[in-house]
């Protein structure tokens, strides 16, 4: 006979679990983080004449995007930004 009680105490310690992870990394939220980028790793946006994902040119292109998690952009190292950090905005590399 199975203890219904018991049941009943496993799922929703299994459901409580569940609810409590972490979300998996693709599923946080994201930014546009440009500047960050090595050349060829950008995920989007590198310039006029370019197509798309790993077409940029340079390391830290201004002008290219990396998607990051959201809030950690202006706390990643850009050689060529004015703030020497990754912007939310395309800049002229300095």
């Amino acid at each position: 006979m199975i203890d219904r009680r018991a049941l009943s105490l496993a799922l929703a310690a299994t459901v409580a679990g569940a609810l409590a992870a972490p979300a998996p990394a693709a599923a946080q939220e994201k930014e546009h983080c440009y500047g960050v980028a090595l050349k060829g790793q950008n995920d989007c946006k590198a310039g006029p004449g370019t197509s798309c994902a790993g077409s940029s040119k340079v390391d830290y292109q201004g002008d290219a995007w990396k998607a990051v998690p959201k809030g950690s952009c202006t706390q990643m190292e850009s050689k060529t930004s004015p703030t020497g950090r990754g912007q939310l905005a395309a800049f002229k590399a300095k």
